[in-house]
């Protein structure tokens, strides 16, 4: 593939021809044509106006990287970045104008990149292609990128999944290209967290860097089409092909490369096609940082992305994505470690291996000038068998390995198959008048489960709590078989029906009213969610937003097929209330100010340590208040600071009371700035702190079994996170290099570097019954460098 690649990228180096852009501009409401858009290209103040079909052509323009402003009389005006011009090449995109949000005696907000939509609550925030990629610490990543949001809490430098406002990484809604997504991360290992997931999400995202063109991100609040999931809303544009001319890219760093083709399919130029592979390995990294002992991972990403124009009413995108990861850790592994009380000094052994994989059609059809129609067909499929389990290393009273020679083991104590298939439908229509817009929409799918986990035999647990019951004077649990093993091979279907209107009243004030109906297979049950979020413009630079509303969240299957039979959970329930303020010092300068209170009903809980029996009798609430004043790429820097305060509360009913949740961070501090200072050198660099997370109090038992040839500590659970670790902080930093040769290849040489002071921020205290003492799980720096090659 590597050698195709290449010889495509060299025969494409003939062409010496002056570059050009080519592009169609489309109402966002209605994805009909606008006419006579102005398209300024503001490095040369040269315009052009799109004719009759939206279409506009700028041609003889030198190589070069180029920034467009495009306005037109009752559209909110929009900036696009980071446009590559090649010689020879034609660059086509195309590009959706908002609506004025509302006028003031005859004065138009004018908002960065139409993020002015009285649609939306406060809580949203657009990134483009270009600000994911130069993020610092996120090295491409869109996951770590809307990690320095407000509300926004990620695991720390080691994982990229994100928990928001008061929830968990498992109650987020994520969608691409209208297709919704269930498993978006790499390296979340199943039943590594005492059989069950873990809470910590994964590592890396499915997405490779650059392949994501635009995402819209909604803390709370967001409209009643998107269900099954109560905490917040991620919405990706996939990059679409080029039509005219095709470009090629490579990107090679420590973890492996990215290979990434864009352009067209069809001789007709009907037909674009966008295709990534990456392949990622984790060897050098590993070696770089002094981790040889935390096993070998490795995943790839591929991805193909058609979108043809049927005619001009019909576009029919398809997308299809495949993500197989491979995890493993031996008892060579083990031996690495210097002792097993260091950080990441881990007994686990195992092979963890599976593979995710989405494909989708999407057919857009105009149906008339002011409505549209969207029909989405999928189907997505997870695989995963894991094999887990530990070594018993005989250590001394430090932790330390005494003989690395022989290290007794069992890497297959759990065993965890899970396979899942979902094939569904979604069919929405939207209208849209000057000051009312109707969406109605319905979904249906298939879902099946294949789902086995099992205890090869009995295992000694040595961390227990309170309600757990080990007999008297034993000061451990035994998990039998019997306790653990499930197995489920069952299908379910779900429905769903909604309704969103938006409409403005007396020229400031603009309600968006929705109700959701659900029908969940797994739980039996029928929801109904009625919620309404509206915003009053006060001038014409700044408004109050607010949103109230119910949100339903399915379980997760894995916790669906780890059920006894007859044994059903419910759909949980969040009350959310989000009220706040927005100011427009500059289209592209914005303060935010928000306030925010969930109620948490029918939470599933785990009553029993190691078991996998869940009911639903816990609750809880949160509240907080986040503040942001965000600058975005529209110049030669943007930036960003925010804080936000977050208190998470819930309740187990178990007779232990409440307790902080393992995402209630008190405070985070964020602060971001990225500066061009001019077409070779671009500089990053990202600042995070936030409050310690939640963890267990204990009280530790010595020599639990009177044997002092087989000596073992247990720890017994005397408040619940009624502890913290210490507070996290980060100062991340990326430097981008860019140069063009003679015959006009395009590199960048990339250093990104997470923790540049290498202090290392603890995840999750876990214990080690061989000495008694607690090792962490966490991270310190983490470097990655590289060069892109674009042509």
């Amino acid at each position: 593939m590597l050698s195709i690649f290449l010889t495509l990228m060299a025969a494409s180096l003939a062409a010496q021809q002056p570059g050009a852009i080519k592009g169609r501009v489309i109402e966002q409401s209605t994805k009909e044509p606008v006419a006579g858009a102005t398209i300024t290209i503001k490095e040369t103040g040269l315009a052009v106006v799109a004719d009759s079909t939206g279409n506009f052509f700028i041609n003889d323009l030198p190589p070069g990287s180029y920034s467009l402003l495009i306005t037109h009389v009752g559209f909110q005006e929009k900036q696009l970045t980071e446009i590559p011009v090649t010689k020879g090449k034609t660059f086509t995109f195309e590009v959706e104008l908002l609506d004025d949000g509302f006028r003031l005696n005859a004065v138009t907000v004018k908002a960065f990149r139409g993020e002015h939509n009285p649609q939306l609550p406060v809580s949203s925030f657009a990134f483009s292609r270009e600000e994911i990629f130069r993020s610092p610490g996120a090295q491409g990543d869109i996951f770590r990128a809307i990690g320095i949001l407000p509300g926004v809490v990620s695991s720390g430098g080691q994982y990229s999944a994100i928990a928001v406002r008061g929830q968990g990484t498992s109650d987020n809604v994520y969608m691409a290209d209208d297709i919704p997504l269930f498993e978006v991360s790499h390296l979340e290992i199943e039943g590594f967290n005492s059989g069950f997931n873990d809470p910590n999400g994964g590592r890396f995202s499915i997405f490779a860097p650059r392949v994501i063109d635009n995402a819209l991100f909604e803390g709370g609040g967001f409209a009643a089409q998107y269900g099954r999931k109560s905490s917040s809303l991620l919405t990706l544009g996939i990059k679409e092909g080029n039509r005219e001319t095709p470009f090629y890219s490579g990107q090679f760093d420590l973890l492996g490369a990215t290979l990434i083709y864009d352009g067209p399919l069809s001789t007709d130029k009907k037909t674009s096609l966008f295709a990534s592979a990456r392949y990622q390995n984790f060897s050098l990294l590993e070696k770089l940082v002094n981790l040889t002992s935390a096993g070998t991972p490795s995943y790839g990403d591929y991805m193909v992305k058609t979108t043809t124009e049927l005619n001009r009413k019909n576009k029919l995108t398809f997308l299809a994505m495949y993500n197989p990861e491979l995890y493993t850790r031996t008892v060579s592994d083990v031996s690495k470690s210097t002792g097993l009380d260091e950080n990441n000094g881990s007994s686990f052994v195992g092979r963890s291996s599976s593979s995710k994989a989405v494909i989708g059609l999407n057919l857009r059809t105009l149906t008339g000038r002011s409505s549209y129609w969207k029909n989405i067909l999928y189907y997505r499929l997870l695989r995963v068998d894991n094999s887990l389990g530990d070594a018993w290393p005989p250590v001394d009273a430090e932790g330390h390995i005494l003989n690395k020679q022989d290290i007794p083991a069992d890497g297959d104590l759990r065993h965890i198959r899970n396979n899942q298939g979902e094939l569904g439908y979604r069919s929405v229509f939207t209208v849209h008048k000057k000051a009312f817009t109707f969406t109605a929409g319905a979904d249906v799918a298939r879902v099946d489960l294949d789902f086995r986990e099992t205890l090869q035999h009995t295992d000694t647990l040595y961390s227990y709590g309170p309600n757990d019951s080990p007999l008297p004077g034993q000061y451990y649990l035994i998990l039998e078989p019997a306790d653990f093993n499930s197995a489920r091979k069952d299908h379910a279907y779900n429905a769903s029906g909604y309704v969103d209107l938006s409409f403005t009243l007396f020229n400031r004030l603009t309600l968006n009213p929705g109700i959701r109906y659900d029908y969940t297979g797994f739980t039996k049950e029928n929801t109904f969610a009625p919620r309404i979020s509206g915003s009053v413009a006060l001038d014409s630079r700044q408004s109050i937003n607010f949103s109230a509303g119910l949100y339903f969240q399915d379980p997760e299957y894995s916790d669906v097929a780890g059920q006894a039979p007859g044994h059903l959970l419910k759909n949980s329930r969040t009350t959310q209330y989000i009220l706040g303020y927005k100011y427009y010092f500059s289209p592209d300068l914005k303060l935010t100010a928000e306030g925010w209170y969930k109620k948490f009903d029918d939470q599933p809980v785990q009553p029993n340590g190691g078991k996998p029996y869940l009911n639903n009798d816990g609750d809880g609430y949160a509240y907080g208040g986040d503040i942001s004043l965000i600058k975005r790429l529209s110049a030669k820097y943007y930036g960003q600071v925010s804080y936000s305060y977050m208190l998470s509360k819930r309740d187990d009913h178990d007779g232990l009371g409440k307790y902080d949740y393992i995402f209630s961070i008190p405070h985070s501090f964020s602060l971001l700035g990225s500066y061009q200072a001019n077409k070779k050198w671009a500089f990053s660099g990202k600042l995070r702190y936030s409050t310690g997370r939640p963890t267990d109090r204990y009280f530790v038992h010595a020599d639990v079994f009177h044997d002092p040839t087989f000596l073992r500590y247990s720890q017994q659970r005397i408040g619940k996170k009624a502890a913290r670790l210490n507070d996290f902080i980060s100062l991340d930093g990326r430097v981008d290099y860019s140069w063009s040769t003679q015959r006009k290849a395009s590199w960048t040489a990339f250093i990104d570097i997470v923790d540049l002071p290498n202090r290392f921020n603890e995840n999750s205290a876990i214990f080690q019954p061989e000495t008694g003492h607690v090792y962490y799980l966490g991270l310190a720096i983490f470097p990655s460098f590289g060069v892109r090659l674009d042509l």
